[in-house]
């Protein structure tokens, strides 16, 4: 076959710019630092991006949501934690008033205190966290209390004994409210309602048995009472040492997750650059050659 000098110089064009090219992607990945700019550069590598920015937007997501956990839990856990501080002061109170050296002016100090007190968990049982109340159950936009009084949308509804939960993990919820939370308040107002009827009645035996139960043993007693608010406030304790773990998990899916999208994706800088070297180097050989072989004329055009 008859090699012409038209074809000489078509064949060193076509490879000229096939190492241009070739040096051209090279030092875009340099710049970029990934291996690929476009789905068709790699489509396997792309496709795996893809899952894997898939991964991490969930694992996001999943914080976000590990942060709304958290403060319901930790709300929760500060609010029963007043409650129990003020149940241990109202049998404080309790045990004073006990005494029949006080008189009735004494038991009526000691009531006006209790009734702030009771003013004061009523609060607490309104607690809110972002706009929604923690201790109403599943009815987030209702108060358990209204001016000092149980709310009736509530007192009968099951809706108060429902969990709200959040996802935390593919497939997992954790529960960030306090089961029964309002039947505890509940009790808790009831009972300080009979510490307050109590002391208007001045006598000693019968507000010394707010402590250990009432006459006719049909409501819970201060100690009963005090160790229900524990007992909740364990129980948040566990979920968020829970919740904890739970943390811990997805930071490490989070490092696992961009750690492979990092070897799928990012480039090998010490092996791109010398791969550019090369390719320059050959590059500056191939005009060097052609320069020889084709006329003078189409390479001054070059």
């Amino acid at each position: 076959m008859r090699v012409t000098q038209s074809m000489l110089s078509n064949n060193m064009l076509r490879n000229l710019s096939s190492s241009y090219s070739k040096m051209a992607d090279l030092q875009n990945q340099i710049n970029t630092g990934k291996k690929v700019t476009r789905p068709s550069d790699d489509p396997v590598t792309a496709i795996k991006g893809m899952s894997y920015r898939t991964d991490l937007n969930k694992v996001e997501q999943f914080e976000r949501n590990m942060t709304q956990v958290n403060s319901w839990l930790d709300s929760s856990d500060d609010a029963l934690g007043q409650v129990g501080e003020a149940l241990t002061r109202v049998k404080e109170l309790v045990v004073q008033a006990a005494n029949d050296t006080n008189t009735a002016d004494d038991r009526q100090k000691i009531k006006l205190e209790i009734e702030q007190i009771r003013s004061q968990i009523q609060d607490v049982a309104n607690t809110k966290v972002a706009d929604k109340f923690i201790f109403s159950g599943t009815k987030t936009q209702s108060p358990l209390f209204i001016d000092g009084e149980l709310n009736n949308d509530l007192s009968n509804s099951s809706a108060v004994s429902g969990e709200v939960k959040m996802e935390v993990f593919d497939g997992i919820q954790l529960q960030v409210n306090t089961s029964n939370a309002a039947d505890l308040f509940k009790n808790v107002d009831e009972l300080m309602g009979n510490i307050s009827d109590a002391l208007d009645a001045s006598n000693g035996e019968e507000i010394g048995n707010l402590l250990g139960g009432l006459a006719d043993g049909t409501d819970d007693t201060l100690s009963e009472i005090q160790n229900h608010v524990l007992e909740a406030r364990a129980d948040v304790g566990a979920r968020q040492n829970r919740v904890e773990m739970m943390s811990n998990r997805l930071s490490s899916q989070e490092i696992n997750v961009t750690k492979q999208m990092s070897e799928n994706e990012d480039v090998d800088y010490a092996e791109a650059i010398t791969e550019m070297v090369t390719h320059e180097s050959i590059h500056q050989a191939s005009l060097s050659v052609g320069a020889k072989i084709i006329q003078r004329t189409l390479v001054d055009f070059l």
